[in-house]
This record gives C-alpha cells, structure tokens and sequence, in this order.
C-alpha cells in the first residue's frame, strides 16, 4: 500500500530536503519518525529537492507499508508528536501503489517573500529589500520567462539533470498584506511543472539587478539565452523562498 504524506517545514536548521553524508536533513528527519511509528525501516520520496534553509508551506512524499494502515489520523498524530517543531504533517492520503509524489507532479509554485524596511517580526522569514526598487520593470521582466524553455542560466553548476528545459506558467511580483502592517511586502509567485537547483533564486536575484536598474529588461532576456550561469545575477537568501505548493492530478 502507498501512501502519500502532505507536510510543510521551516528550512533553517536542516541541510536542505534530501538524505546527505553528515548532514541534518528534512527527509533523514521524517524518515526516523516514521520507521519508529511503523517499526520497520520506512524510507520516503518526496515531491523533489529543496535547497539548505529553505521552506515548505505544502510539500509531498510517499512512502510504502505492507499492510493497510487502518488509522491514518493516529499515525499523523503519532508522527507530529515525535517530529520536531519546525517539521509539521497535515494530512496522509491513501493512493494507488503506483502513484509517484515526485514523477506525478504536474506542477510546483514557489513564491519569495521581500519586505522594504526592518522588520523584527520578518526577520529570518523575509528578504528586506531595496524600498526604491523597479517592481513594474521587475515584472515586465518576469513575463519573459513564460518565452523560454531552457533555463541553465539559472542552474547551479554540474548538476545531475538530464535537461535543463522548464515549462513556466506564471511569473510575478506582487504587493503582500503580511502581518508586519508597518513595513512594505512583496512576494514573488512563480509556477512551473519542474524547477532546477537553485533556479527561482537566481532568477530573483537576477530581477532584483533590473529592479536597480543595472541591467535591462533586454538584458535579462540575453542572459536567459546565454545558458550561463555566470551571466545572471547572484543566488538570493534561501530564509526567504516557500516552496507553495504542489499539484497532482488525483490529489
């Protein structure tokens, strides 16, 4: 029987969402829990990889048991109390035994939060920003995208990927009613059916170069068409991207 876990977490004390040598990870993390409840070695595949310090308001993974789990709820229950705060499961969803939380995705939203003054409330959750900022530059940028399929210019380096080509639907800076009403917020959503490592980061770091204005509209569009990495702007915090959410077709 497979099952598929809905869970969110804040990034900052894990190593990013994959099991590496020596480092605290959220998947290592869940997995623990999970094979202590099920008394049995439980590993899970999640709905893909999330950069160090970086969060998860939804995100998906399945895992298998051998038998039916006749109490869904108990084992939420059970996995909340032994995970640690920053780590938190919504929801266990029973699935057909081929169903896959990464291969059946069909599409991933990010968004990246911004603010243009100092904020105690938003600090470690928000990237303060440059208040003068060229949002609607910014923007006219960010619809280019939805032009272009191969996006290794927003790559990190000697990955493991077989192609480099995303397909981008929606792209866009908006302004944000968050809870620190004494500061302005901004918030970058964008959707697509698969992203690269690193690749919203750089791509708002290279929207925050325009919002400057030190590089144009054209230019943005020349460095998308480079495939270089080297070309575009630099990897923005990670305490600042969500990933949102995900889509499944039977979810």
């Amino acid at each position: 029987m497979r099952y598929f876990l809905k869970l969110s977490f804040k990034g900052a004390a894990y190593h990013g969402w994959q099991v590496q040598p020596s480092q605290v990870s959220v998947q290592e993390t869940i997995e623990k829990a999970l094979s202590m409840v099920m008394r049995c070695p439980t590993p899970i595949t999640g709905a893909g990889r999330t950069d160090a310090g970086v969060n998860a308001m939804t995100m998906y993974a399945h895992f298998d048991s051998k038998l039916p789990i006749g109490n869904l709820d108990l084992l939420q229950r059970s996995l909340n109390g032994i995970l640690p705060p920053d780590i938190a499961i919504h929801d266990i969803i029973a699935v057909h035994d081929e169903a896959h939380a990464r291969f059946d995705a069909t599409s991933r939203t990010y968004r990246y939060f911004a603010h243009t003054a100092k904020s105690a409330v938003l600090q470690g959750l928000s990237w303060q920003c440059n208040p003068r900022l060229d949002f609607d530059m910014m923007n006219e940028a960010a619809q280019h995208l939805l032009d272009y399929e191969d996006f290794t210019s927003f790559s990190k380096l000697h990955t493991d990927v077989k192609t480099n080509n995303c397909h981008i639907t929606h792209a866009r800076w908006e302004s944000h009613r968050g809870i620190d009403n004494h500061v302005k917020q901004w918030v970058f959503t964008i959707t697509a059916d698969r992203f690269l490592r690193n690749m919203v980061r750089a791509i708002v770091g290279t929207l925050v170069e325009i919002g400057n204005h030190k590089i144009s509209v054209d230019d943005f569009c020349r460095i998308i068409e480079q495939k270089d990495r080297c070309a575009a702007g630099t990897s923005m915090p990670a305490h600042a991207l969500y990933l949102w959410n995900v889509e499944y077709p039977y979810i």
